[in-house]
This record gives structure tokens, sequence and C-alpha cells, in this order.
């Protein structure tokens, strides 16, 4: 499943307010470099919730060309 664009374009991290980048997956997700937070999708909803998100770890999100 894949989130629209127009979302994509005003989604920004709760803690931050930085942009975010959609990966893919699996599993889909959205990553905040700033706050070096990854929040999940799930069902094609994103979970903004920073309780719910995760450290960011690099080697499984590398940064987009």
């Amino acid at each position: 499943m894949s989130l629209a664009p127009e979302l994509l374009k005003i989604l920004v991290c709760p803690k931050s307010k930085a942009p975010l980048e959609y990966h893919a997956g699996p599993p889909e997700v959205l990553v905040c470099r700033e706050s070096r937070l990854v929040y999940k999708v799930q069902d094609g909803i994103p979970v903004m919730l920073i309780e719910e998100a995760e450290p960011l770890d690099d080697a499984m999100y590398p940064p987009a060309a």
C-alpha cells in the first residue's frame, strides 16, 4: 500500500516539525532524520505518535540519494 502524494506533502514529524521521508518497505514507514525517529504506517494510516515511534537505524533506512 502506498500513501497519497498529497498526504506526504503535508505530513511533518510531530516532535520536530521536520519533513518526513517515505519508505515503502516492508515495513512501510515514515522517517524523520532530524528527530531520528521512525513512524510506522499501519493499513495505510501513519501512526504519528511520538510514544509509538522507534529510534532511527541508518543502516535499515539509509538517506535518500
